[in-house]
C-alpha cells in the first residue's frame, strides 16, 4: 500500500485562490491548472525518458492535494511510458476524491496492460482508470480497449491537426478542453506534463485557456542536456526577440526546501 500523505490545512489555505472552485457546475467551462516541478535551470528531467525526482516531501504532498482538487489529471503518453505513474491522489482522508487520468496518445504508443501501475491502482480502489485521447484515424486493438473498459477507462478518438514536418499528430488544446468539458463533464483538469505539453501551454496563443499556473522550484541544477520547459521564441514586428510569457498575480510559498510559485499567465511587459 502506497504511503498516505498529509497536507496541513494552513498550507492548503495558501493555495485556495489558485484552485478551481469547490463546486463548479457542468456546462460552466473547464478550469485548467498547469503545474510541474522544475530545477533552477528550468529542467523537469535529466534527459528524455529519464524519471527524475525533484519535489521534496512537502511539495510532493502539495501536488497530491492539487490532484484531489481537480476532476482530472492530464499527461502525455511519454510521461506515462517513462514513469509508469499511478496518477492518483494519496492525501489521507481524501482518497475518495480521485482525479480521472487523461492520457494524450495520438499515435497509440501505449498498450494497456493489467500490470500498469495506473490500472493496478484502480483495482485497489485507490484511483481511476484513464481516458486515452487518440487520433480518430487509429484502429484501436480490441484487447487494449477491453483492458481499459474492464477497469472503467476508455479511448476517446478525436480529429488531430494535419501532421507537422516531424510527422507527428497533435490535437488543439481548445478541442481537447472542449471535449473534456462538454462530452465528459469534466469541470477542472490539472496538466502535469511532460515537457512538450507544458511548453505548448505556455505559448501566448494558449494563455486564455489556462486559469492557474503552479510551479515547484527545487534547489538544484540538473545540468545541460536536461528536458527544459520553455515556450517557443516570440518576435516583435521588427523580428527582434521579445519575452514570450509572464506570470501575474504572483505568490511565492516555501514548502520544505522547495519554493512554490503561483500565478496567472499574462502578456509580458514590453518596452
Amino acid at each position: 500500500m502506497a504511503e498516505r500523505l498529509v497536507f496541513p490545512a494552513e498550507q492548503a489555505a495558501l493555495l485556495e485562490s489558485h484552485l478551481p472552485p469547490a463546486a463548479m457546475a457542468e456546462g460552466s467551462g473547464i478550469f485548467v491548472t498547469l503545474t510541474y516541478a522544475a530545477s533552477l535551470d528550468s529542467s523537469i528531467s535529466l534527459a528524455p525518458g529519464v524519471r527524475t525526482r525533484l519535489s521534496g516531501p512537502e511539495s510532493k504532498a502539495m501536488t497530491h492535494y492539487l490532484r484531489c482538487r481537480h476532476k482530472a489529471i492530464l499527461v502525455g503518453v511519454s510521461t506515462l511510458l517513462a514513469d509508469d505513474p499511478a496518477l492518483n491522489c494519496r492525501i489521507a482522508d481524501a482518497e475518495h476524491l480521485q482525479p480521472r487520468p487523461i492520457i494524450l496518445d495520438p499515435h497509440l504508443r501505449w498498450t494497456p496492460r493489467v500490470s500498469d501501475k495506473v490500472l493496478e491502482t484502480q483495482r485497489k480502489g485507490a484511483g481511476l482508470a484513464p481516458f486515452v485521447i487518440t487520433a480518430s484515424s487509429n484502429s484501436i486493438p480490441e484487447a487494449a480497449a477491453r483492458v481499459l473498459e474492464q477497469h472503467g477507462g476508455k479511448y476517446i478518438q478525436m480529429e488531430p491537426e494535419p501532421p507537422g514536418i516531424d510527422g507527428r499528430l497533435r490535437f488543439t488544446w481548445h478541442e481537447i478542453f472542449s471535449r473534456l468539458a462538454n462530452s465528459e463533464a469534466i469541470t477542472s483538469v490539472m496538466v502535469e506534463g511532460g515537457g512538450q505539453i507544458i511548453s505548448s501551454l505556455l505559448d501566448p496563443i494558449h494563455h486564455s485557456l489556462v486559469q492557474s499556473v503552479i510551479v515547484t522550484i527545487a534547489p538544484t541544477w540538473l545540468g545541460q542536456g536536461g528536458v527544459v520547459v520553455s515556450p517557443a521564441r516570440v518576435h516583435d514586428q521588427s523580428g527582434s526577440p521579445v519575452p514570450a510569457s509572464r506570470l501575474g498575480d504572483v505568490a511565492w510559498y516555501p514548502f520544505g526546501d522547495d519554493i512554490v510559485l503561483c500565478g496567472k499567465l499574462q502578456a509580458p511587459q514590453r518596452h
